[in-house]
């Protein structure tokens, strides 16, 4: 009976041990910044302040030592949003790499694919900030709904939308499964 599901709960065990080990490193790279937001969240936020920039108005990136990156109106020095590591996509990308490895592939091509992968979830996690900052600039008192849901649930489908793609068409395997 077990032979049936190992393969299964092989996936689970790899998905879960990646997962774990990967929120434990990440986990202990926050906790080395602390009381400081993270690298990568300065980073993801300076980006998104320069995209808003270029596309809307002034904004700055402003540190606090409350372990976050506020996004400020530069004319007006106005806190529109603050962007907590939770915000910089590094779950995201943990959650899609454990997947991409547990399900496996051809390694050259699983390399590529989760190269690509992460620059198309940093890329999808900008444009879900960028909406964030137009959202609760416009209409501050429904940000809350979109940034817990409607947003989270957005940047969530992208990925499963990569899983989907590398299951079916990339992994390498997909030819053999049709003959």
């Amino acid at each position: 009976m077990w032979t049936d599901f190992k393969p299964a709960l092989w996936f689970l065990a790899k998905f879960l041990a990646i997962y774990v080990v990967g929120n434990l490193v990440y986990g202990i790279y926050i906790r080395q910044q602390s009381p400081m937001a993270d690298g990568i969240t300065k980073l993801v936020s300076e980006q998104v302040a320069w995209l808003i920039s270029n596309t809307h108005m002034g904004v700055e990136a402003a540190y606090s030592t409350k372990a976050r990156v506020s996004l400020v109106e530069a004319s007006t020095g106005k806190t529109v949003i603050n962007v907590f590591e939770g915000c910089n996509g590094i779950n995201v990308l943990i959650v899609f790499a454990a997947f991409l490895v547990a399900y496996g592939g051809q390694p050259g091509r699983l390399a590529v694919f989760l190269v690509l992968g992460f620059v198309a979830i940093h890329l999808a996690n900008l444009a879900r900030l960028w909406l964030l900052f137009n959202q609760a600039y416009t209409r501050s008192s429904y940000f809350y709904y979109f940034h817990k849901y409607l947003f989270t649930a957005f940047i969530y489908f992208f990925v499963v939308l990569l899983w989907i793609a590398w299951a079916w068409k990339f992994d390498g395997r997909s030819t053999a499964r049709t003959q």
